[in-house]
């Protein structure tokens, strides 16, 4: 699992992202889309606001690089399990990382740092014709690009807390490296590595003046979310059998690096 924060790489699913302009975009409509773009990863990412309802459907673990990200285990090769035909299933929550795809902020140098952008490369973007929703009228932002820009500014607001608490997870030295395994009765074996979780050991020895801190930003309840999250290994490996039996999941162990 790698760090999608790392320098110079593009994030998850944006393949040719551009800062929206009516001068370069007036013209382009938005059309109706389904899931498809997020059948191949076997994560994604998630902000503090929605830990608590990812963890009922996923495990939820950190990327091992130093921003600490949460995200959502959706499999264990390079396939999303809950995607079927382009379609999510409806009985699991949906990242809000996933529901504002094509759109996004990258950064700028203006005062606000971020300007709403969209991923050219979709297949649901027309440059021409009456298909979809129009991403500008004349040279204003329509309801649907100022409904994005709505959306897309909250989530950069939970991305700045979601930071916050990752730090505080590694100045304490919570974070351990884990690994999940399973092996098909073929022989093949499924796995993920490169993540991390909290350790329950030191996690029960935080001081005290630490656990109070935590309490009152909603980190203690984040990490015990994430902490139960992780018996939803069982039926992540449960769902991967419906394609193709696998032995009873193992519980999260430690890696080499651990």
């Amino acid at each position: 699992m790698s760090d999608a924060s790392q320098p110079g790489a593009l994030p998850l699913f944006y393949r040719d992202p551009q800062p929206l302009s009516a001068e370069t975009h007036g013209a382009w409509r938005l059309r109706d889309g389904d899931a498809a773009f997020a059948a191949d990863t076997a994560f994604a990412p998630l902000v503090v606001a929605e830990i608590a309802a990812a963890a009922r459907d996923y495990p939820v673990v950190f990327s091992a690089g130093e921003s600490a990200q949460p995200v959502a285990v959706l499999g264990l090769e390079q396939r999303n399990l809950f995607v079927e035909n382009g379609h999510w299933a409806d009985d699991a929550y949906v990242p809000a990382y996933v529901r504002r795809y094509p759109f996004g902020f990258v950064a700028t140098v203006n005062p606000d740092g971020f300007i709403l952008a969209v991923d050219a490369a979709s297949d649901r973007l027309m440059q021409t014709g009456d298909e979809g929703a129009p991403l500008f009228d004349g040279d204003q932002p329509s309801a649907l690009t100022q409904d994005a820009m709505a959306f897309c500014r909250a989530f950069q607001g939970e991305a700045e807390a979601t930071r916050a608490f990752g730090e505080a997870l590694r100045v304490q030295g919570l974070l351990i490296d884990r690994r999940a395994d399973a092996v098909l009765p073929d022989g093949r074996k499924l796995g993920l590595d490169g993540f991390q979780v909290i350790d329950t050991e030191r996690f029960a020895n935080l001081d005290e003046a630490v656990v109070v801190e935590w309490h009152r930003r909603g980190w203690l309840a984040l990490a015990n979310f994430h902490l139960a999250s992780l018996e939803r290994f069982n039926a992540l490996l449960a769902r991967q059998g419906k394609t193709g039996s696998a032995e009873p999941a193992p519980k999260p162990t430690k890696s080499k690096k651990a």
